[in-house]
C-alpha cells in the first residue's frame, strides 16, 4: 500500500516559550515559529465533508501551544521531538515534518532553527 500523499500544513504557527542554553533564555520568553506538514489520507473527510474522518488541525494547534507555552527545553531539536510525537501519537498523522525556528536569535540572520521529519514507522 502507497503511503498517502495528502498533506495538512499548519504554517508559521507564532507561539512564546521558554527555550535555549543562554541565562536570559531560561528566565525569559522568546518567539518561537512553528511550521508542520502532517501526511494524513484526507480522502474520507473529502468525501463525507465531515470533520470526524480529518486529523483536526485547530486541536492540534491547541495543542502544540500549550506544550510551547509549559515547556523549557534548552534545544530546539527536543522541542521538535516532542511536538513531532504529538502530532503522531496523539493526532494518528502518518508522518510528520516540523520546523522550528527561533527568530532574532543570531545576529545578521532572520533565525535559526531545526526541521525534522519523523514517521509511525
Amino acid at each position: 500500500m502507497l503511503a498517502t500523499k495528502d498533506k495538512i500544513l499548519i504554517k508559521d504557527l507564532l507561539v512564546r516559550g521558554i527555550i535555549g542554553l543562554n541565562d536570559w533564555e531560561r528566565v525569559k520568553r522568546q518567539d518561537i515559529l512553528i511550521n508542520l506538514e502532517l501526511a494524513f489520507d484526507t480522502r474520507q473527510a473529502g468525501q463525507t465533508d465531515d470533520v470526524a474522518h480529518t486529523l483536526n488541525y485547530r486541536t492540534l494547534t491547541k495543542a502544540v501551544i500549550a506544550y510551547v507555552e509549559e515547556s523549557s527545553h534548552l534545544l530546539v531539536e527536543a522541542l521538535a521531538e516532542r511536538i513531532a510525537a504529538i502530532a503522531l501519537d496523539d493526532f494518528a498523522a502518518e508522518r510528520v515534518r516540523v520546523r522550528i525556528e527561533k527568530p532574532g536569535a543570531l545576529r545578521f540572520a532572520d533565525s535559526v532553527g531545526v526541521e525534522i521529519e519523523r514517521s509511525r514507522d
